[in-house]
């Protein structure tokens, strides 16, 4: 199962920090992707993190803006979203996977919304 939390309201320029909480079966699972679906869009990747190494690719629309990290202990993992625009309003999911190119287990999904 996963558990995403975090989302909301935010400004412009703001910034909010997503969790994907990990149980179960999907701790078997070495990768946790992050996507964002926007009203009348299709679903994007926002990018990975690696759970065994930390390692993480982001999408072009996240690079240099969002941050991907974890805390195994916990089994979490958080994208941190900085200057945030109304472009990125979303409903955003995190996914697992054995690798980069498969994910197997979805979140419910957390809504994200950046207006003044």
């Amino acid at each position: 199962q996963l558990t995403e939390s975090g989302g909301g309201l935010v400004q412009p320029g703001g910034s909010l920090t997503l969790s994907c909480e990990a149980s179960g079966s999907t701790l078997e699972n070495p990768i946790i992707g992050w996507f964002r679906q926007a009203p009348g869009k299709e679903r994007a990747g926002v990018g990975d993190i690696s759970l065994s190494d930390g390692s993480t690719v982001y999408s072009d629309s996240a690079k240099d803006r969002f941050t991907l990290s974890r805390d195994n202990a916990k089994s979490t993992v958080f994208l941190r979203m900085n200057s945030l625009q109304p472009e990125d309003t979303a409903v955003y999911y995190c996914a697992a996977g054995p690798n980069r190119w498969e994910f197997d287990y979805w979140g419910q999904g957390t809504q994200v919304t950046v207006s003044s």
